[in-house]
């Protein structure tokens, strides 16, 4: 007889369910993980989807879905990320009316939340990982002590992790239970300005970064996901309902030119350079990250004796 561990195991295994739509020549076709699948006419799924079936019109309609959906994953997962940025408060039930989407509920899934109530007033003891919504009994989190809480709040926050009490303990559970985020919050990079910092308009702690041409540099900041302008790596953060945005210096040479990196700043809707004492915590940080990712890929010249 099998154990109960065997069991769960082998249950964990088990590869999701198809649901099997009738294609030509008794082939079936589907949708797993987002990509298309068949099976043939004996009901065995095959490693490949053949050229034939793959040209039939069926497949052309649940390619199409296949689209939509990653793009609609997409949309919830930039959706989520941008709440975390801004740390704004969700009404409860629209978690709930949306979680048994996948896309939203794949994205949600071990975020870190806090209760908010009706008055803007944050509960930081009841802070946790989301694992579940049910409405009957609202939102289900793994708490700071690796206990499960119901959360009936009218809203809840997804905080930036610079603002999160006790993320420290939050990681180890999430690494001894094995819960991964779609959105990286618990485990993304941090800054903290120093008091020294504190005193200044601009931070030089990324200047000198050479990349061999600016169109490596642009190029490295459009697939990061930051626009360049004037020269200016960019990234405007919400915090407080106070717009500001992080600039970081790539260049405004020839696409062809050698760069360097020099300055990141914090600019106003003024376009006025900010003083760090007067910049939020949030907006520091992921000023900071645009710029460290960027500087990580800069050109680092090999030492003398140094293997490639």
């Amino acid at each position: 007889m099998a154990t109960t561990a065997t069991k769960t195991k082998s249950k964990a295994k088990a590869e999701p369910e198809i649901s099997w739509l009738d294609a030509d020549k008794d082939y079936g076709l589907g949708i797993l993980n987002g990509k298309l699948v068949c099976r043939n006419p004996k009901g065995k799924k095959l490693a490949a989807v053949p050229k034939w079936l793959k040209e039939t019109e069926l497949a052309d309609q649940l390619l199409a879905l296949c689209d939509w959906l990653a793009e609609h994953e997409t949309e919830c997962r930039h959706r989520v990320e941008l709440w975390m940025l801004r740390s704004l408060p969700i009404p409860r039930e629209a978690v709930e009316s949306t979680w048994a989407d996948p896309g939203w509920s794949g994205a949600l899934r071990n975020m870190v939340v806090t209760p908010v109530d009706a008055k803007g007033k944050i509960d930081h003891e009841q802070t946790g990982l989301l694992r579940d919504v049910v409405s009957s009994k609202g939102i289900g989190i793994v708490d700071r002590d690796g206990e499960t809480q119901w959360i009936k709040a009218a809203q809840i926050l997804v905080p930036h992790p610079i603002l999160i009490d006790g993320l420290e303990d939050l990681r180890e559970i999430a690494v001894d239970m094995q819960f991964s985020q779609v959105v990286n919050q618990l485990f993304r990079t941090v800054f903290s300005a120093t008091e020294e910092q504190q005193e200044f308009k601009r931070i030089m702690d990324f200047q000198g970064g050479r990349f061999e041409q600016l169109n490596f540099a642009t190029s490295l900041c459009k697939r990061l996901g930051y626009p360049v302008r004037g020269g200016y790596a960019c990234n405007r953060i919400w915090e407080n309902e106070v717009p500001l945005e992080a600039r970081y210096w790539v260049g405004d040479d020839y696409p062809e030119a050698e760069t360097c990196t020099e300055e990141l700043i914090f600019v106003d809707e003024d376009q006025v350079p900010q003083k760090i004492s007067d910049v939020g915590p949030v907006t520091f940080s992921e000023g900071m990250l645009m710029a460290s990712q960027i500087y990580a890929k800069r050109k680092v010249e090999k030492t003398e004796g140094e293997t490639a």
